[in-house]
């Protein structure tokens, strides 16, 4: 269930490294990962069927350690969250968080976000698209690795349903500027404010980030809607 090792077709936005996995990350990773996660197949799978009901589906690209997702899917029951997320250490905590929590509304899969969501997740299939602090790949030799670029982002809006939301947070502010020059540029999609977004409440200020702010870095979220 874990990223299938094959020659991608486009550049990877992730470089897989040897982190350090904790004896309880591995144990959670093992156990939970046949209950709750979603292995990686080149099909379409249907969501309400995963998850056991119909209710409105939100994807979070690159859920970090887990608890953001964790904590936003806990603090909205109504939804389903469906995280993905390339690192072991990462997927062991969020399904630590998953039992621990006892969500039920939670999945998450190990691959490459472009590969399932180009493969896996239906047209229309999702209410809203969580990208939250992606890498920024700060170099310019680098940015081509950048997951917010208008060819990934027309494919996340092809499975937003009308109305649905794409919602993206960064800590780095040229990569800001790209995220809302990128979004903009999307004729299916319109910003919900003029420039960059308040943050919504729904997404929980992560102990990383409260730092930053008393340092006084500074934290852009865009937010735009599907409207076509």
């Amino acid at each position: 269930m874990t990223d299938t090792p094959h020659r991608p077709t486009h550049i990877r936005s992730f470089v897989l490294r040897q982190g350090r996995v904790s004896s309880a990350q591995a144990r959670y990773h093992e156990e939970g990962l046949p209950r709750w996660g979603i292995p990686y197949r080149a099909e379409a799978i249907d969501l309400n069927a995963i998850f056991g009901r119909p209710a409105p589906k939100i994807l979070e690209i690159g859920c970090g350690m887990g608890e953001t997702t964790a904590t936003i899917a806990a603090a909205h029951p109504e939804n389903d969250y469906l995280g993905i997320e390339v690192h072991t250490p990462g997927v062991g905590s969020l399904l630590k968080e998953i039992a621990t929590r006892e969500l039920t509304n939670l999945r998450v899969a190990q691959h490459d976000a472009v590969e399932v969501v180009r493969d896996m997740l239906p047209e229309g299939s999702l209410a809203g698209i969580h990208v939250f602090f992606p890498d920024p790949w700060p170099k310019a030799r680098q940015q081509k690795r950048r997951l917010i670029q208008s060819p990934f982002v027309h494919l996340l809006v092809s499975r937003l349903a009308p109305g649905g939301y794409i919602h993206c947070a960064t800590d780095w502010e040229e990569y800001a500027q790209q995220m809302l020059e990128v979004l903009s540029a999307e004729p299916m999609l319109a910003n919900t404010v003029e420039g960059f977004a308040p943050r919504p409440d729904y997404r929980p200020l992560t102990k990383f980030e409260q730092r930053g702010l008393r340092l006084g870095h500074g934290v852009w979220d865009v937010v735009f809607r599907r409207v076509l």
